[in-house]
């Protein structure tokens, strides 16, 4: 169980590097900011550890009882959180976490959601998200746009996108 604990653990560290790599990039290719969300008993040192990776925004949700995970939670903290932010663009790891909590989060948002993407990008004429993943058992790559919805939401696989490298002289 430890093991499995641990190795989870890395895989969310490791897909979070992933994803503000690849929102830092969005951001500055749409000419907004990046917010990050952190939810758990204690969010003050992943917060600065969001800073550092590129996030020029944190906003988090703390308290004991998200300590753990847990979807019904974790979709409650991001209403409460996010309530008047409006984002364009909400991005989640494809881990066994995401998978939980973001489709019940889309569902709650009224907008889809493009699971398991390998590549995101911005039509920089439209400001639409480009989301391309593998279809039809990985033969050819599909890319999904979301022209009337907002926010538009993906999944990133984990290992598939260049992760962020820490600067600690990023203020935020």
């Amino acid at each position: 169980r430890g093991v499995e604990e641990r190795a989870g653990a890395e895989q969310h560290v490791g897909v979070a590097r992933e994803l503000m790599a690849t929102g830092r990039r969005l951001a500055d290719r749409k000419g907004t900011e990046l917010t990050a969300l952190v939810f758990g008993a204690a969010v003050a040192e992943p917060a600065r550890e969001l800073v550092a990776l590129g996030a020029d925004r944190v906003l988090g949700a703390e308290h004991p009882l998200l300590e753990l995970f847990h979807d019904d939670a974790y979709v409650e903290a991001f209403m409460a959180l996010a309530a008047g932010e409006r984002p364009e663009i909400m991005l989640c790891g494809g881990t066994v976490l995401g998978r939980a909590f973001f489709p019940r989060l889309a569902a709650r948002l009224d907008t889809g959601l493009t699971a398991d993407c390998t590549m995101l990008d911005i039509d920089t004429t439209t400001g639409h998200l480009h989301q391309t993943r593998p279809a039809f058992g990985g033969n050819i790559m599909a890319t999904i746009v979301t022209p009337n919805h907002r926010p538009q939401m993906a999944t990133v696989r984990h290992k598939v996108m260049k992760p962020a490298q820490r600067d600690d002289s990023r203020t935020g």
